[in-house]
Protein backbone atom coordinates (compact mmCIF):
# COMPACT_ATOMS: atom_id res chain seq x y z
CA UNK A 1 0.00 0.00 0.00
CA UNK A 2 1.52 3.67 -0.83
CA UNK A 3 1.59 6.48 1.92
CA UNK A 4 -1.42 8.10 2.71
CA UNK A 5 -2.09 11.62 1.65
CA UNK A 6 -3.22 14.33 3.73
CA UNK A 7 -5.19 16.85 2.26
CA UNK A 8 -7.66 19.85 3.21
CA UNK A 9 -11.16 19.25 2.87
CA UNK A 10 -13.04 20.11 -0.10
CA UNK A 11 -10.20 20.89 -2.49
CA UNK A 12 -10.64 18.97 -5.29
CA UNK A 13 -8.65 15.69 -5.57
CA UNK A 14 -11.60 13.29 -4.87
CA UNK A 15 -12.88 15.05 -1.89
CA UNK A 16 -10.48 12.91 0.22
CA UNK A 17 -10.00 13.58 3.49
CA UNK A 18 -7.03 13.40 5.39
CA UNK A 19 -6.10 10.41 7.00
CA UNK A 20 -4.68 9.71 10.54
CA UNK A 21 -3.93 6.08 11.65
CA UNK A 22 -5.53 4.61 14.55
CA UNK A 23 -4.64 1.06 16.14
CA UNK A 24 -6.65 -1.54 14.65
CA UNK A 25 -8.17 0.84 12.05
CA UNK A 26 -7.98 4.09 9.66
CA UNK A 27 -9.89 6.38 10.81
CA UNK A 28 -10.78 9.31 7.87
CA UNK A 29 -10.83 12.93 9.60
CA UNK A 30 -11.36 16.44 7.54
CA UNK A 31 -8.47 18.76 8.18
CA UNK A 32 -10.47 21.27 10.40
CA UNK A 33 -12.20 18.47 12.38
CA UNK A 34 -8.22 17.41 12.68
CA UNK A 35 -6.78 20.51 13.73
CA UNK A 36 -9.96 21.00 15.91
CA UNK A 37 -9.05 17.71 17.87
CA UNK A 38 -5.12 18.57 18.43
CA UNK A 39 -5.20 21.62 20.02
CA UNK A 40 -7.46 20.10 22.89
CA UNK A 41 -5.77 16.49 23.12
CA UNK A 42 -2.87 18.36 25.62
CA UNK A 43 -5.79 20.10 27.37
CA UNK A 44 -7.43 17.18 27.91
CA UNK A 45 -9.31 17.72 31.98
CA UNK A 46 -6.46 17.77 34.35
CA UNK A 47 -6.97 15.38 37.64
CA UNK A 48 -5.20 15.10 40.74
CA UNK A 49 -3.39 12.16 41.28
CA UNK A 50 -5.88 9.30 42.95
CA UNK A 51 -5.59 5.90 43.27
CA UNK A 52 -7.79 5.22 39.75
CA UNK A 53 -5.21 7.52 38.30
CA UNK A 54 -4.13 4.73 35.67
CA UNK A 55 -7.34 3.90 34.49
CA UNK A 56 -9.78 4.98 31.79
CA UNK A 57 -12.27 7.91 32.41
CA UNK A 58 -14.50 9.58 30.40
CA UNK A 59 -13.91 13.82 30.37
CA UNK A 60 -16.33 15.90 29.68
CA UNK A 61 -14.87 16.23 25.88
CA UNK A 62 -15.62 12.63 25.08
CA UNK A 63 -19.45 13.47 26.39
CA UNK A 64 -19.57 17.06 24.55
CA UNK A 65 -18.72 14.64 20.79
CA UNK A 66 -21.37 11.69 22.34
CA UNK A 67 -24.03 14.65 22.95
CA UNK A 68 -23.43 16.36 19.55
CA UNK A 69 -24.03 12.67 17.98
CA UNK A 70 -20.42 12.89 16.42
CA UNK A 71 -17.85 9.83 16.77
CA UNK A 72 -15.13 11.36 19.33
CA UNK A 73 -12.06 11.58 18.41
CA UNK A 74 -9.17 9.62 20.18
CA UNK A 75 -8.43 11.75 23.31
CA UNK A 76 -11.33 10.58 25.73
CA UNK A 77 -9.08 10.22 28.21
CA UNK A 78 -8.62 12.46 31.05
CA UNK A 79 -4.89 12.10 31.52
CA UNK A 80 -3.10 12.56 35.63
CA UNK A 81 -1.06 15.42 34.89
CA UNK A 82 -1.11 17.95 31.94
CA UNK A 83 1.10 16.11 28.54
CA UNK A 84 2.23 19.81 27.47
CA UNK A 85 4.22 19.99 30.77
CA UNK A 86 6.79 17.42 29.00
CA UNK A 87 7.34 19.97 26.84
CA UNK A 88 7.55 23.20 28.64
CA UNK A 89 10.48 21.94 30.36
CA UNK A 90 13.75 20.76 28.85
CA UNK A 91 16.14 17.22 29.91
CA UNK A 92 18.35 19.85 31.23
CA UNK A 93 16.79 20.88 33.81
CA UNK A 94 15.81 16.79 34.63
CA UNK A 95 17.53 17.28 37.94
CA UNK A 96 17.00 21.17 38.83
CA UNK A 97 13.19 20.48 38.65
CA UNK A 98 13.08 17.07 39.66
CA UNK A 99 10.98 16.43 36.50
CA UNK A 100 11.01 12.50 37.01
CA UNK A 101 8.79 13.43 39.95
CA UNK A 102 6.55 15.42 37.88
CA UNK A 103 5.34 12.39 36.06
CA UNK A 104 2.96 9.80 37.91
CA UNK A 105 3.57 6.92 39.56
CA UNK A 106 2.91 3.98 37.57
CA UNK A 107 4.26 5.82 34.34
CA UNK A 108 7.76 6.40 36.64
CA UNK A 109 7.00 2.17 37.58
CA UNK A 110 6.58 1.71 33.84
CA UNK A 111 9.47 3.65 32.42
CA UNK A 112 12.06 3.14 35.06
CA UNK A 113 15.19 0.83 34.53
CA UNK A 114 14.31 0.76 30.50
CA UNK A 115 17.40 0.73 28.34
CA UNK A 116 17.63 2.95 25.62
CA UNK A 117 16.70 0.07 22.98
CA UNK A 118 13.68 -0.77 24.76
CA UNK A 119 12.09 3.29 25.04
CA UNK A 120 12.49 3.03 20.90
CA UNK A 121 10.64 -0.41 21.20
CA UNK A 122 8.12 0.03 23.99
CA UNK A 123 7.36 3.83 24.01
CA UNK A 124 8.09 5.09 20.77
CA UNK A 125 6.96 2.29 18.63
CA UNK A 126 10.06 1.62 16.65
CA UNK A 127 11.59 -1.77 16.92
CA UNK A 128 13.92 -3.24 15.01
CA UNK A 129 12.93 -5.01 11.35
CA UNK A 130 11.91 -8.54 12.78
CA UNK A 131 11.89 -7.52 16.63
CA UNK A 132 8.78 -8.97 18.76
CA UNK A 133 7.12 -6.87 21.08
CA UNK A 134 7.09 -7.73 24.84
CA UNK A 135 6.02 -5.19 27.93
CA UNK A 136 7.68 -6.52 30.78
CA UNK A 137 4.99 -4.78 33.36
CA UNK A 138 1.15 -3.73 32.49
CA UNK A 139 1.25 -0.01 31.93
CA UNK A 140 -0.93 2.58 33.03
CA UNK A 141 -3.47 2.82 30.74
CA UNK A 142 -2.76 6.59 30.19
CA UNK A 143 0.52 6.13 29.30
CA UNK A 144 -0.65 4.01 26.43
CA UNK A 145 -3.50 5.67 25.17
CA UNK A 146 -1.21 8.66 25.25
CA UNK A 147 0.84 7.01 22.76
CA UNK A 148 -1.97 5.96 20.91
CA UNK A 149 -3.55 9.08 20.42
CA UNK A 150 -0.14 10.98 19.77
CA UNK A 151 0.26 8.39 16.66
CA UNK A 152 -3.52 8.40 15.59
CA UNK A 153 -3.19 12.47 15.67
CA UNK A 154 0.04 13.11 13.66
CA UNK A 155 0.50 13.16 10.31
CA UNK A 156 1.64 9.86 8.26
CA UNK A 157 5.75 10.19 7.69
CA UNK A 158 5.84 7.06 6.26
CA UNK A 159 6.93 7.08 2.16
CA UNK A 160 6.27 4.86 -0.47
CA UNK A 161 9.54 3.25 -0.18
CA UNK A 162 11.48 1.45 2.90
CA UNK A 163 14.81 2.09 1.74
CA UNK A 164 15.51 5.29 -1.06
CA UNK A 165 16.14 3.20 -4.41
CA UNK A 166 19.08 5.20 -5.56
CA UNK A 167 20.70 3.58 -2.22
CA UNK A 168 20.63 -0.15 -2.77
CA UNK A 169 23.65 0.12 -4.22
CA UNK A 170 25.83 2.20 -2.30
CA UNK A 171 24.38 4.22 0.64
CA UNK A 172 26.12 7.29 0.85
CA UNK A 173 26.00 7.87 -3.46
CA UNK A 174 22.86 8.18 -5.01
CA UNK A 175 22.45 6.01 -8.31
CA UNK A 176 20.04 8.40 -9.61
CA UNK A 177 22.82 11.61 -9.94
CA UNK A 178 25.44 11.18 -11.76
CA UNK A 179 28.95 11.99 -10.34
CA UNK A 180 29.21 15.69 -11.08
CA UNK A 181 26.02 16.20 -9.60
CA UNK A 182 27.02 14.21 -6.37
CA UNK A 183 30.05 16.75 -5.87
CA UNK A 184 30.13 18.82 -2.59
CA UNK A 185 26.86 17.24 -2.24
CA UNK A 186 25.99 14.69 1.66
CA UNK A 187 24.08 11.91 0.44
CA UNK A 188 21.38 13.51 2.90
CA UNK A 189 21.12 16.21 0.40
CA UNK A 190 21.21 13.93 -3.11
CA UNK A 191 18.56 12.30 -1.86
CA UNK A 192 16.30 15.04 -1.13
CA UNK A 193 17.36 16.87 -4.75
CA UNK A 194 16.55 13.88 -6.32
CA UNK A 195 13.27 13.56 -4.87
CA UNK A 196 11.89 17.11 -4.99
CA UNK A 197 13.56 17.45 -8.14
CA UNK A 198 11.51 15.06 -9.58
CA UNK A 199 8.42 16.22 -7.84
CA UNK A 200 9.06 19.76 -9.11
CA UNK A 201 9.31 18.75 -12.37
CA UNK A 202 5.98 16.26 -12.68
CA UNK A 203 3.93 19.32 -11.09
CA UNK A 204 5.63 21.99 -13.61
CA UNK A 205 4.70 19.83 -16.49
CA UNK A 206 0.86 19.01 -14.96
CA UNK A 207 0.71 22.79 -14.21
CA UNK A 208 1.94 24.04 -17.27
CA UNK A 209 4.68 26.19 -15.59
CA UNK A 210 7.22 28.03 -17.72
CA UNK A 211 9.90 28.92 -14.82
CA UNK A 212 11.09 27.54 -11.53
CA UNK A 213 11.29 30.31 -8.64
CA UNK A 214 13.47 28.30 -5.60
CA UNK A 215 13.32 30.28 -2.70
CA UNK A 216 16.68 29.29 -0.16
CA UNK A 217 18.87 27.50 -3.20
CA UNK A 218 19.18 27.22 -6.81
CA UNK A 219 16.37 25.47 -9.48
CA UNK A 220 16.27 27.77 -12.81
CA UNK A 221 15.75 31.24 -10.65
CA UNK A 222 17.42 30.98 -7.60
CA UNK A 223 16.93 33.76 -4.48
CA UNK A 224 19.08 34.13 -1.48
CA UNK A 225 19.61 36.80 0.73
CA UNK A 226 23.08 35.92 1.60
CA UNK A 227 25.61 37.44 -1.09
CA UNK A 228 28.25 34.88 -0.04
CA UNK A 229 26.39 31.70 -0.42
CA UNK A 230 24.66 33.47 -4.14
CA UNK A 231 28.87 33.89 -4.94
CA UNK A 232 29.49 30.11 -4.00
CA UNK A 233 26.63 28.79 -5.88
CA UNK A 234 27.38 30.84 -8.63
CA UNK A 235 30.84 29.26 -8.58
CA UNK A 236 29.52 25.89 -8.08
CA UNK A 237 27.11 26.05 -11.46
CA UNK A 238 30.29 26.84 -13.32
CA UNK A 239 32.30 24.33 -12.21
CA UNK A 240 29.27 21.84 -13.16
CA UNK A 241 28.81 23.14 -16.63
CA UNK A 242 32.51 23.07 -17.14
CA UNK A 243 32.25 19.66 -15.88
CA UNK A 244 29.48 18.22 -18.49
CA UNK A 245 30.75 19.99 -21.33
CA UNK A 246 34.06 17.59 -20.90
CA UNK A 247 31.87 14.87 -20.62
CA UNK A 248 30.22 15.96 -23.54
CA UNK A 249 33.50 16.09 -25.86
CA UNK A 250 34.50 12.59 -24.44
CA UNK A 251 30.85 11.06 -25.61
CA UNK A 252 32.19 9.23 -28.32
CA UNK A 253 28.20 8.23 -29.12
CA UNK A 254 28.02 11.23 -30.51
CA UNK A 255 24.90 11.92 -28.73
CA UNK A 256 23.82 15.66 -28.75
CA UNK A 257 22.29 17.40 -25.58
CA UNK A 258 20.19 20.17 -25.16
CA UNK A 259 21.38 23.57 -24.32
CA UNK A 260 22.53 24.15 -20.74
CA UNK A 261 22.07 27.12 -18.57
CA UNK A 262 22.67 27.68 -14.79
CA UNK A 263 20.21 29.27 -12.66
CA UNK A 264 19.62 33.05 -12.35
CA UNK A 265 20.40 33.94 -9.20
CA UNK A 266 19.31 37.03 -7.06
CA UNK A 267 20.48 38.30 -3.88
CA UNK A 268 16.95 39.53 -2.17
CA UNK A 269 15.66 39.35 1.39
CA UNK A 270 11.72 37.91 1.07
CA UNK A 271 9.65 39.42 3.63
CA UNK A 272 7.02 37.38 5.21
CA UNK A 273 4.69 40.42 5.46
CA UNK A 274 5.40 42.22 1.94
CA UNK A 275 5.26 40.67 -1.81
CA UNK A 276 8.67 40.61 -3.24
CA UNK A 277 8.50 41.63 -6.85
CA UNK A 278 12.29 40.52 -7.84
CA UNK A 279 10.33 36.89 -6.81
CA UNK A 280 7.79 37.57 -9.16
CA UNK A 281 9.44 38.75 -12.17
CA UNK A 282 9.93 36.34 -15.12
CA UNK A 283 13.14 35.41 -16.65
CA UNK A 284 14.29 37.43 -19.83
CA UNK A 285 13.21 34.25 -22.14
CA UNK A 286 9.57 33.86 -20.64
CA UNK A 287 7.51 32.85 -23.27
CA UNK A 288 4.96 35.89 -24.60
CA UNK A 289 1.70 36.50 -22.46
CA UNK A 290 3.92 36.50 -18.85
CA UNK A 291 5.90 33.23 -17.23
CA UNK A 292 3.67 30.63 -14.94
CA UNK A 293 6.12 30.42 -11.91
CA UNK A 294 6.16 27.18 -9.61
CA UNK A 295 7.07 28.30 -6.44
CA UNK A 296 10.23 26.07 -4.00
CA UNK A 297 11.61 26.25 -1.32
CA UNK A 298 13.60 23.05 0.08
CA UNK A 299 13.58 23.44 3.90
CA UNK A 300 12.38 27.26 4.15
CA UNK A 301 13.19 28.33 7.37
CA UNK A 302 10.96 29.84 9.83
CA UNK A 303 8.69 33.04 8.35
CA UNK A 304 10.71 31.80 4.66
CA UNK A 305 7.62 28.93 4.49
CA UNK A 306 5.25 32.11 5.77
CA UNK A 307 6.57 34.31 3.09
CA UNK A 308 6.25 31.56 -0.03
CA UNK A 309 2.33 30.58 1.03
CA UNK A 310 1.51 34.01 1.20
CA UNK A 311 3.35 34.81 -2.77
CA UNK A 312 1.21 31.52 -4.04
CA UNK A 313 -1.97 33.92 -3.77
CA UNK A 314 -0.17 35.83 -6.82
CA UNK A 315 -1.79 35.52 -10.12
CA UNK A 316 1.57 34.66 -11.74
CA UNK A 317 2.02 31.49 -9.43
CA UNK A 318 0.29 28.28 -10.65
CA UNK A 319 2.36 25.68 -8.50
CA UNK A 320 4.01 25.86 -4.92
CA UNK A 321 5.65 22.62 -3.66
CA UNK A 322 7.25 23.63 -0.21
CA UNK A 323 9.07 22.02 2.31
CA UNK A 324 9.60 24.20 5.76
CA UNK A 325 11.80 23.61 8.99
CA UNK A 326 12.75 25.66 11.79
CA UNK A 327 9.22 25.64 13.26
CA UNK A 328 11.09 27.87 16.51
CA UNK A 329 11.58 30.97 14.41
CA UNK A 330 8.50 31.75 13.13
CA UNK A 331 7.66 34.89 13.83
CA UNK A 332 4.82 35.42 17.22
CA UNK A 333 2.33 36.37 15.98
CA UNK A 334 2.38 36.38 11.92
CA UNK A 335 3.56 33.00 11.28
CA UNK A 336 1.50 30.78 13.47
CA UNK A 337 -1.26 30.74 13.46
CA UNK A 338 -2.09 31.38 9.40
CA UNK A 339 -5.33 29.66 9.01
CA UNK A 340 -8.58 31.32 10.49
CA UNK A 341 -9.74 28.63 11.53
CA UNK A 342 -6.97 27.60 13.65
CA UNK A 343 -6.36 31.40 15.34
CA UNK A 344 -10.21 30.88 16.70
CA UNK A 345 -9.47 27.29 18.26
CA UNK A 346 -9.04 27.79 22.32
CA UNK A 347 -5.97 26.38 23.77
CA UNK A 348 -3.96 26.58 19.68
CA UNK A 349 -1.08 28.35 21.13
CA UNK A 350 2.42 26.98 20.77
CA UNK A 351 4.93 28.30 22.73
CA UNK A 352 8.34 28.47 21.47
CA UNK A 353 9.68 25.31 23.45
CA UNK A 354 6.91 23.32 21.84
CA UNK A 355 7.85 24.70 18.07
CA UNK A 356 11.69 23.45 18.62
CA UNK A 357 10.44 20.16 20.08
CA UNK A 358 8.61 19.94 16.62
CA UNK A 359 11.98 20.24 14.58
CA UNK A 360 13.67 17.43 16.50
CA UNK A 361 14.16 13.99 14.28
CA UNK A 362 12.25 10.88 15.97
CA UNK A 363 13.11 8.08 13.69
CA UNK A 364 17.33 9.47 14.00
CA UNK A 365 16.32 9.58 17.62
CA UNK A 366 15.42 5.69 17.95
CA UNK A 367 17.87 4.51 15.83
CA UNK A 368 20.51 6.17 18.45
CA UNK A 369 18.12 4.42 21.05
CA UNK A 370 18.02 1.10 19.46
CA UNK A 371 22.24 1.38 18.95
CA UNK A 372 22.40 2.31 22.43
CA UNK A 373 24.59 5.00 21.25
CA UNK A 374 27.01 6.30 23.75
CA UNK A 375 26.23 10.08 23.31
CA UNK A 376 22.90 9.39 24.61
CA UNK A 377 24.44 10.18 27.85
CA UNK A 378 25.07 13.73 27.23
CA UNK A 379 21.35 14.56 28.11
CA UNK A 380 22.51 13.62 31.76
CA UNK A 381 25.71 15.38 31.70
CA UNK A 382 24.29 18.35 30.42
CA UNK A 383 21.88 17.99 33.30
CA UNK A 384 24.01 17.37 35.82
CA UNK A 385 26.01 20.35 35.01
CA UNK A 386 22.73 22.67 35.01
CA UNK A 387 22.86 21.78 38.75
CA UNK A 388 26.60 22.96 39.16
CA UNK A 389 25.90 26.30 37.48
CA UNK A 390 23.12 27.04 39.46
CA UNK A 391 24.83 26.18 42.32
CA UNK A 392 27.41 28.53 41.48
CA UNK A 393 25.65 31.35 39.68
CA UNK A 394 21.87 30.57 40.50
CA UNK A 395 19.99 33.34 38.38
CA UNK A 396 22.53 31.81 35.49
CA UNK A 397 19.26 29.23 33.55
CA UNK A 398 20.12 27.20 30.75
CA UNK A 399 23.04 28.90 29.25
CA UNK A 400 24.18 27.50 25.45
CA UNK A 401 26.63 25.52 26.22
CA UNK A 402 28.93 24.69 22.88
CA UNK A 403 32.35 23.23 22.42
CA UNK A 404 32.76 20.37 24.11
CA UNK A 405 33.99 17.65 21.89
CA UNK A 406 34.05 13.99 22.21
CA UNK A 407 31.84 14.75 25.58
CA UNK A 408 30.46 11.58 25.95
CA UNK A 409 34.13 9.69 25.91
CA UNK A 410 34.24 12.28 29.13
CA UNK A 411 33.78 11.35 32.91
CA UNK A 412 31.55 13.54 34.00
CA UNK A 413 33.47 15.57 36.75
CA UNK A 414 35.21 16.81 33.41
CA UNK A 415 32.20 17.34 31.70
CA UNK A 416 30.76 19.39 34.57
CA UNK A 417 34.06 21.20 34.46
CA UNK A 418 34.57 21.95 31.03
CA UNK A 419 31.06 23.18 30.60
CA UNK A 420 31.58 25.71 34.22
CA UNK A 421 34.37 27.43 31.73
CA UNK A 422 32.52 27.24 28.72
CA UNK A 423 29.74 29.54 30.60
CA UNK A 424 32.48 31.46 31.54
CA UNK A 425 32.47 30.24 35.70
CA UNK A 426 35.32 29.12 37.39
CA UNK A 427 36.23 25.18 35.96
CA UNK A 428 38.37 25.01 39.60
CA UNK A 429 34.87 25.31 41.70
CA UNK A 430 34.32 22.30 44.08
CA UNK A 431 32.01 19.53 43.23
CA UNK A 432 30.01 16.96 44.72
CA UNK A 433 31.58 13.67 43.44
CA UNK A 434 28.72 11.58 45.15
CA UNK A 435 26.17 13.89 44.02
CA UNK A 436 27.44 13.96 40.41
CA UNK A 437 28.10 9.72 40.30
CA UNK A 438 24.60 9.89 41.81
CA UNK A 439 23.05 11.38 38.89
CA UNK A 440 25.13 9.65 36.30
CA UNK A 441 23.76 6.10 37.25
CA UNK A 442 19.72 7.90 36.84
CA UNK A 443 21.19 8.46 32.69
CA UNK A 444 18.19 5.94 31.58
CA UNK A 445 15.73 8.08 33.75
CA UNK A 446 16.65 11.12 31.99
CA UNK A 447 17.26 9.88 28.15
CA UNK A 448 13.35 8.20 29.25
CA UNK A 449 11.89 11.78 30.29
CA UNK A 450 13.19 12.83 26.45
CA UNK A 451 11.89 10.63 24.62
CA UNK A 452 8.82 11.06 26.07
CA UNK A 453 8.78 14.64 25.55
CA UNK A 454 9.53 13.31 21.99
CA UNK A 455 6.75 11.21 21.31
CA UNK A 456 4.89 14.48 20.88
CA UNK A 457 7.17 16.15 18.17
CA UNK A 458 4.83 14.51 14.98
CA UNK A 459 1.95 16.07 16.97
CA UNK A 460 3.02 19.47 17.02
CA UNK A 461 4.35 19.75 13.32
CA UNK A 462 1.01 18.00 12.14
CA UNK A 463 -1.07 20.99 14.10
CA UNK A 464 1.78 23.73 12.43
CA UNK A 465 1.08 21.55 9.18
CA UNK A 466 -2.49 21.35 9.18
CA UNK A 467 -3.00 25.54 10.12
CA UNK A 468 -0.99 25.71 6.89
CA UNK A 469 -3.09 23.67 4.51
CA UNK A 470 -6.28 25.13 6.01
CA UNK A 471 -4.57 28.74 5.26
CA UNK A 472 -3.81 27.44 1.51
CA UNK A 473 -8.02 26.41 1.64
CA UNK A 474 -9.33 29.20 3.00
CA UNK A 475 -8.04 31.40 -0.35
CA UNK A 476 -10.02 28.97 -2.42
CA UNK A 477 -6.74 26.57 -3.65
CA UNK A 478 -6.08 23.13 -3.11
CA UNK A 479 -3.20 21.95 -1.19
CA UNK A 480 -1.64 18.53 -0.13
CA UNK A 481 1.43 17.10 2.10
CA UNK A 482 3.13 13.84 0.35
CA UNK A 483 6.05 12.13 3.28
CA UNK A 484 8.73 12.44 0.09
CA UNK A 485 11.97 11.95 1.81
CA UNK A 486 13.11 8.58 3.98
CA UNK A 487 12.64 10.43 7.32
CA UNK A 488 15.95 8.42 8.56
CA UNK A 489 17.70 10.50 5.86
CA UNK A 490 15.53 13.61 5.92
CA UNK A 491 13.36 14.07 9.18
CA UNK A 492 11.25 17.29 7.59
CA UNK A 493 10.30 15.02 5.09
CA UNK A 494 6.70 16.40 4.27
CA UNK A 495 6.15 18.53 1.33
CA UNK A 496 3.29 20.58 0.96
CA UNK A 497 2.08 20.87 -2.67
CA UNK A 498 -0.41 23.51 -4.03
CA UNK A 499 -2.12 24.16 -7.16
CA UNK A 500 -5.23 26.54 -8.39
CA UNK A 501 -6.96 23.96 -10.20
CA UNK A 502 -7.75 20.46 -8.63
CA UNK A 503 -5.33 18.11 -10.50
CA UNK A 504 -7.39 14.64 -10.05
CA UNK A 505 -5.81 11.66 -10.94
CA UNK A 506 -3.19 13.44 -11.89
CA UNK A 507 -1.90 14.07 -8.06
CA UNK A 508 -0.95 10.65 -7.45
CA UNK A 509 1.76 10.05 -10.03
CA UNK A 510 3.69 13.21 -7.57
CA UNK A 511 4.39 10.63 -5.04
CA UNK A 512 5.71 8.07 -6.82
CA UNK A 513 9.69 7.38 -8.12
CA UNK A 514 10.91 7.45 -11.61
CA UNK A 515 11.69 4.47 -12.32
Amino acid sequence: MGPLKQEAPGTGYGSRRAPTRQRGRRADWNAREAARALPQCPRLREAEPSPDAGRLRPGPLLREEEAAGREPHPCPVALPFHPGRLHHREAKEFFTDNLWGTLPCSWQEALDGLNPPQLATLLLEMPRKGEVVRYRSVWPLTLLALKSTARALAFTRTPGFQTPSEFLENPSQSSRLTAPFRKHVRSKKQHEIWRLGELVKKLSDVMGCTQVVDVGSGQVKSIEGDQRLVGRAQRLDQELLQTLEKEDRRNTQGVQTGLRCSPHHVVQWVDSTALCEELLLPLENSPPGGARLLLTGLHACGDLSVALLRHFSCPEVAALALVGCCYMKLSDPGGYPLSQWVATLPGSELSYRLREGACHALEEYAERLQDAAPGLRTHCYRAALETAIRRAQPELRRPGVQGIPRSHEAKIEQYVRHGLQCVGLDPQLPLDAAALHAQQAQENRVVAFFSLALLLAPLVETLILLDRLLYVQEQGFHAELLPIFSPELSPRNLVMVATKRPLGQAFSVLETEYS
